[in-house]
């Protein structure tokens, strides 16, 4: 049997395919794929030589198919590539499907550029894992005091932050920690305690993320802060209660600081309204002194010429004007005993209840008997008299005074 005998190897249609026959159907393949001639005109006879570097170029051929396939990547429309050639910057991609050479020649480095990094100094995941080393800090008056903060930044330039971060943390974390900490610590040093602790978080939240974005462009990062938040900032532990009693006690001023502001806004208005409306009232008397003096003294000057026709009549009608004006302001009461030695009855008792209701004269029973008087002889002073002249007798009651006047002489 011959050895490209076509049933050699074959026991019946049903057995398995020869392996020869497959590889020289392979063999033949390839042959005419490679331009071999055949023998005799018959079946073309592989050279094995042929075959075997067609072989190796169909091999080499997808490898490097696979190998320039290998230089495709896609870029994120929030990611940035950074292309390197042998090691070096050489481009910047942008997002999409992009193609490199492949390794070893180039290299793509995918940065995000709107994930928001975070980090943490003077504490870990929370309040309660303390890092003390990283979070007291010497305040411009020689205090201590413990701060725990959290910066959030991101990346705005990825060749800078590829190429000037020397650490090993890939998001450069550890460099973006220390300038945190030299900054809060420079901006802690700069204030006091009591500024420090109460109304100064905002500010010096504020100070310190201005002065990392100054360090870290100076460093040429690509880092932007976005955020620096001062998460807590007490005393050590061991002084703790002694400055929640003097922030208490601070508040107490404040509050009552804030109760007097209060009371003086109340009371100052009502003070200045009540002197004004005295000065008002200060002014209307003035006026009315005024205006009463004038009046007075219009009135002498046109009396005047009239006491120098008739000063007698002039004289006692004034007189007469002025007692009648004291007369009728006073409390006694005056008769004339010139006339006779007649008895005179006064209701003592009613002018005490009058003045004084609820009391009784002890004198009234005595003052009863008496036979009264006609109430005809109690007569005032004469017109003519001038100035009395008086011998009286006084009873008094209840705050009137009662005057017997034994003369009065007229002018």
């Amino acid at each position: 049997m011959s050895q490209y005998d076509p049933k050699r190897g074959r026991r019946n249609n049903d057995g398995p395919p020869d392996l020869d026959e497959l590889f020289r159907r392979l063999n033949q393949k390839l042959a005419r794929l490679l331009g071999a001639k055949p023998v005799g005109g018959g079946t073309p006879e592989p050279d094995s030589k042929l075959a075997l570097k067609g072989g190796a170029l169909t091999i080499v051929g997808v490898l490097a198919a696979i190998w320039l396939a290998s230089g495709l990547y896609v870029v994120d429309a929030r990611e940035e590539g950074v292309v390197l050639r042998m090691g070096s910057y050489n481009r910047t991609t942008e997002s999409g499907l992009q193609w490199h050479i492949p390794y070893p020649f180039e290299k793509v480095e995918i940065v995000n550029l709107t994930e928001v990094r975070s980090i943490e100094v003077g504490y870990r995941s929370n309040a309660k894992n303390r890092v003390p080393e990283e979070s007291l800090m010497l305040t411009q008056d020689q205090n201590i005091i413990d701060v725990q903060m959290s910066v959030q930044y991101d990346v705005t330039d990825p060749k800078a932050f590829l190429f000037n971060n020397a650490a090993n943390d890939r998001d450069a974390k550890d460099i973006v920690k220390q300038v945190a900490e030299t900054s809060i610590r420079e901006e802690v040093g700069r204030n006091k305690v009591d500024f420090v602790l109460n109304e100064g978080r905002a500010q010096l939240a504020a100070n310190t993320q201005k002065l990392m974005q100054t360090i870290l462009d100076r460093y040429g990062m690509g880092v932007r802060i976005a955020k620096v938040n001062i998460n807590d900032v007490q005393p050590p532990e061991p002084v703790l209660a002694a400055f929640d009693d003097a922030i208490k006690a601070g508040q107490d001023k404040d509050k009552l600081r804030n109760e007097g502001l209060a009371y003086a806004n109340e009371v100052v208005p009502k003070a200045k309204g009540l002197a004004a409306r005295l000065l008002q009232e200060a002014e209307g008397y003035k006026q009315k002194v005024v205006d009463n003096a004038e009046g007075d003294a219009s009135r002498f000057k046109q009396v005047l010429p009239e006491y120098n026709k008739a000063p007698k009549v002039t004289r006692d009608r004034l007189y007469y004007d002025m007692m009648q004006q004291i007369m009728s302001n006073t409390t006694k009461v005056v008769v004339d005993q010139k006339g006779g030695n007649n008895l005179l009855y006064l209701p003592l008792d009613k002018l005490i209840q009058a003045t004084n209701p609820g009391t009784t004269l002890s004198t009234a029973p005595a003052a009863a008997s008496a036979p009264a008087a006609p109430a005809a002889q109690a007569e005032t002073a004469p017109s003519g008299a001038s100035a009395p002249s008086t011998s009286s007798s006084s009873v008094r009651g209840g705050g009137r005074e009662v005057t017997r006047g034994r003369d009065f002489g007229g002018q």
